[in-house]
């Protein structure tokens, strides 16, 4: 199961939550990972606003950066939302269940 947080603002509830299409959307956009200790003031705002192109693509920027500045426990967050973010990557590289229909590949060198 994918890892989400959950929150309601406002009355209505929030799942964040990373896939591999909104990661893809994110660097597409210009969204880098590494350079999140270099630009804090540009990761950081990035990575909580694409957490919510999953089940929110359509909330304003304006509420997202009020919902963000109601927010406690912002440290934790942070950790939170890099840890979602990696999950949809770390599956790129997951080898399938044993099953049939797996397909299998050689390399001629």
């Amino acid at each position: 199961m994918a890892k989400q947080l959950t929150f309601t603002f406002e009355g209505k509830e929030y799942t964040l939550e990373f896939t591999r299409r909104t990661v893809a959307e994110m660097e597409r956009k210009g969204f880098i990972a590494s350079e999140f200790e270099d630009k804090p003031m540009t990761c950081l705002p990035a990575l909580f606003s694409g957490a919510f192109l999953a089940h929110h693509r359509f909330v304003k920027q304006e509420t997202i950066d009020e919902i963000y500045a109601k927010l406690t426990n912002k440290a934790e967050l942070i950790g939170k939302l890099a840890e979602m973010y990696n999950e949809p990557i770390a599956t790129l590289t997951q080898e399938p269940d044993e099953s049939e229909g797996n397909v299998t590949w050689t390399a001629t060198w």
